[in-house]
């Protein structure tokens, strides 16, 4: 994802979708304190900062204060297995790759799509996540049954994410129809709202809302067009030392011991996202 965060109203929306977020339970490595990984291997050193937008449930959000989720999990297991420490902090969409070069953030985990564009801009990982696009409509959008029947309403999404982009191919970069966010949850808000008649964005977020509404009539669908997307771990691009790799190693580790699943089946397995 390109992705890949305020009100009471949005206050209240972030706490639901932390509480249905966290109801299953595993086996999978836990987080110390403060969302520092825990390290056996490694008993000082650098720690790696992390930048993550911590509004993007079921992925990367903040409960009780500290960051947690899929994303979360599976970069602190990932570190765990590198020997290496890692640090999240809470950082806005908006301008969280400039991180990098400002030496804020080491490390961007973010629900991040690798694309073309961006590698140009920074080096991911192995990709972690597969996802795509996912439209969700309310009573207002109820005809809607492809993408192409968005052209010409109002449509929410999170602004420079790969919802965003993927409208302005059917709209027009400067189209009004398009309702810029700077989170998703403000995004899926306005559609509750009623002020637009669908919103866009990846689809583990979006189904992760509508599974947290049950009592709200929220359609999805994934049309045929929109195309398969990974997510990855961005780093600043041509950095001298050794991060990059060790991310790929621990990656590579996790998903052949079997960490990289329980951690995915405690985030998703009542959610109907596909991996």
């Amino acid at each position: 994802m390109l992705s890949t965060k305020l009100t009471t109203s949005l206050a209240a929306l972030a706490a639901v979708f932390a509480l249905s977020a966290c109801s299953g339970e595993s086996s999978a490595p836990a987080a110390s304190a403060e969302g520092t990984a825990s390290v056996a291997a490694v008993d000082s050193g650098k720690v790696y900062m992390v930048a993550t937008d911590a509004t993007y449930a079921p992925f990367e959000f903040e409960e009780n204060g500290q960051v947690t989720g899929f994303s979360h999990d599976l970069l602190s297991a990932v570190a765990e297995k590198a020997g290496i420490k890692v640090q999240f902090n809470n950082t806005p969409w908006e301008g969280i790759f400039a991180t990098l070069g400002k030496g804020d953030a080491d490390i961007i985990s973010s629900s991040v799509t690798i694309t073309d564009e961006r590698k140009q801009q920074m080096d991911f990982s192995d990709p972690y996540f597969e996802a795509t696009q996912m439209i969700v409509t309310g009573d207002k959008g109820s005809s809607i049954k492809s993408f192409a029947d968005l052209k010409g309403r109002p449509v929410s999404v999170q602004n420079g994410t790969t919802g965003d982009l993927v409208v302005q191919d059917l709209f027009g970069k400067d189209s009004t129809n398009i309702k810029r966010f700077e989170s998703m949850p403000l995004a899926l808000q306005e559609l509750m709202a009623g002020g637009v008649d669908a919103s866009v964005g990846d689809n583990g977020v979006v189904q992760n809302f509508v599974n947290n509404n049950p009592d709200v009539k929220l359609n999805t669908l994934v049309d045929p067009s929109f195309e398969k997307e990974s997510y990855g771990f961005a780093v600043k691009k041509d950095r001298p030392d050794d991060l990059l790799k060790k991310l790929n190693e621990g990656i590579a580790a996790v998903k052949a011991d079997g960490t990289y699943d329980q951690i995915y089946t405690k985030w998703f397995s009542t959610n109907s996202a596909a991996k």
